[in-house]
């Protein structure tokens, strides 16, 4: 029987390995071999908030070109802004605001009560939004939970309607695995249930380029839902089908202040319109 020399069995190891690693070394040197830097990262579930996918989809632009329109000023903010400085946003000319409530039927915003109560005492007219997961639970499940955690709505002319922030998956698949259909009949189970419990209809928010790959441009929710549209440019460009004209924009994620940054299409007045109903 031979004897196996330790030294020569190490020496063989070694060799293997430095093998291996060369050729490891050789495939991420080849074209389109993937590296850590180029896979996307992937957020924890709660992490979404409005306009997560607009730049990486849409891509960023100019900010907005003047305009004889009377526009209000606003942001919308989330858990990653954290407990923000509603007196800055205010004197800087941002009269309303939009607070991120829910998510799908798992997350809630730990920042909620002092960026939505923040914002209504500092003087401004304020709303919740819920960012949809349509691959997770219902429509009508997920509307009852935006409404059961902060997503109400109150006749007191200081409270915009809930709105439904509905975009890119930033956890999956771009449509949530969903058909066009499947995606239309999930918003409107939405919708159908929020203004059942609240009387109100919400706002969509959405980009026009995601509407018309997720729901093949549908254009039934522009007579009773207000159009809230994210397009990072000089203007809001093409709007969904259904629509004729926006009531809000937002413009930019890199706004001067805190949050992104949106323009309400009308006066403060109709800002104030809006909310009461």
């Amino acid at each position: 029987m031979p004897v196996r020399r330790p030294g020569l069995i190490r020496h063989r190891r070694s060799a293997v390995a430095a093998a291996l690693t060369a050729a490891l070394a050789l495939l991420l040197t080849l074209p389109g071999a993937a590296t850590a830097a180029d896979r996307p990262h992937r957020p924890d579930r709660g992490e979404a908030y409005m306009g997560m996918g607009v730049a990486a989809h849409d891509g960023v632009g100019g900010l907005p070109s003047d305009s004889r329109a009377a526009q209000t000023e606003g942001v919308d903010v989330s858990s990653h802004q954290g407990n923000v400085a509603w007196s800055t946003l205010w004197n800087s000319g941002v009269k309303w605001a939009y607070v991120k409530a829910t998510e799908g039927t798992y997350y809630k915003n730990p920042y909620f009560a002092q960026q939505y109560n923040g914002s209504y005492n500092i003087g401004m007219i304020r709303g919740a939004y819920h960012f949809a997961t349509p691959d997770t639970t219902s429509g009508a499940t997920q509307a009852d939970y935006f409404v059961n955690n902060g997503g109400g709505w109150s006749r007191d002319g200081k409270t915009l309607p809930g709105a439904l922030d509905i975009e890119w998956n930033p956890y999956g698949a771009a449509c949530y695995g969903k058909s066009a259909s499947g995606m239309v009949t999930w918003i409107r189970d939405f919708v159908n249930r929020y203004k059942a419990r609240t009387g109100r209809a919400p706002v969509i928010y959405t980009a026009t380029s995601w509407w018309k790959q997720c729901t093949g441009n549908y254009g039934g929710f522009g007579s009773v839902n207000p159009l809230w549209i994210a397009r990072y440019n000089t203007t809001p460009g093409e709007l969904p089908a259904g629509w004729g004209y926006y009531t809000m924009w937002q413009y930019t994620s890199t706004g001067p202040t805190v949050g992104d940054h949106n323009k309400f299409n009308g006066a403060y007045d109709r800002v104030q319109a809006l909310a009461y109903g």
